[in-house]
């Protein structure tokens, strides 16, 4: 990988809640992110995950280790970046339209009114919310609300979108239907995406590459390159063998490395083919 291709990337990232003698949630956590690609982080629950994508984003500082995106350090939130998280419900503010929830971030970053109407307006038509503009999120259900969140961050245009487990609250068939409409905003915006999930069909599905993670204090224990092409459909590419492959080695390497965190030169690249 070429450094002028790399979006983002993390060295030796680390963070220890409650001081010296706190919890270790990750430790030594080291990869990068290409330009235009969807890379998941796929790990047992309670491994860092969220606390990896919080202190990526800037929403809090690393105890140890560096984040650089396009090759400037992060300090902060920055402005070319956006998440969107898990509980969509308390994300999304319950007194305002659906128009007015997309655009709150645009109006606080100084976009005029007629460019946050339109950008609003551009990206609930690809999320397929166009005609629920002047709703209110109470009035949708948990896949609605979830879409008014990802076309939220699109609005922003970001050079690169974090996910904390998105659809993890939502049903299997909303789920899949919420995964092909990321997979679609993927392509139409040649977006970057880091997706953060506990789901390894999800990550396989998704990702150009898959991240797995050990346990908490999490280190990764490999990186998957995910040969499956950027035209997918839930159900032939899951039956693939390729697929089930990946499906199967990603499931040992969780299981092997329950019993705790693999030391850092465990991590590989590996290329399916």
């Amino acid at each position: 990988m070429t450094r002028t291709n790399t979006m983002l990337e993390v060295s030796g990232l680390g963070h220890r809640y409650g001081g010296a003698n706190g919890h270790q949630a990750i430790a030594d956590l080291t990869f990068e992110v290409r330009t235009g690609e969807l890379a998941c982080i796929v790990g047992p629950s309670g491994c860092g995950k969220s606390t990896m994508l919080r202190g990526i984003s800037g929403l809090i500082k690393p105890t140890s280790g560096d984040v650089t995106l396009h090759g400037e350090p992060v300090d902060g939130v920055p402005s070319d970046l956006a998440v969107v998280f898990q509980d969509y419900s308390r994300s999304l503010f319950p007194w305002k339209s659906v128009r007015a929830n997309v655009e709150f971030p645009l109006q606080s970053r100084g976009v005029g009114r007629a460019e946050r109407r339109e950008r609003a307006d551009e990206v609930l038509e690809w999320v397929g919310l166009s005609g629920a503009a002047k709703k209110y999120p109470w009035q949708l259900s948990g896949g609605m609300q979830q879409r008014v969140s990802i076309a939220r961050a699109l609005a922003c245009r970001p050079a690169l979108l974090l996910m904390d487990e998105p659809f993890a609250s939502v049903d299997a068939q909303t789920r899949f239907e919420l995964e092909d409409l990321l997979l679609r905003v993927r392509k139409q915006f040649d977006s970057t995406v880091l997706l953060v999930t506990h789901d390894i069909d999800e990550s396989i599905y998704l990702a150009d590459r898959v991240f797995v993670l050990s346990k908490s204090p999490a280190t990764i224990v490999k990186d998957l390159e995910i040969p499956l092409g950027r035209e997918r459909d839930q159900i032939t590419t899951r039956e693939s063998e390729t697929f089930v492959h990946l499906r199967s080695e990603v499931a040992r390497l969780l299981d092997v490395k329950s019993a705790g965190p693999a030391p850092a030169s465990a991590a590989e690249t590996t290329q399916i083919m």
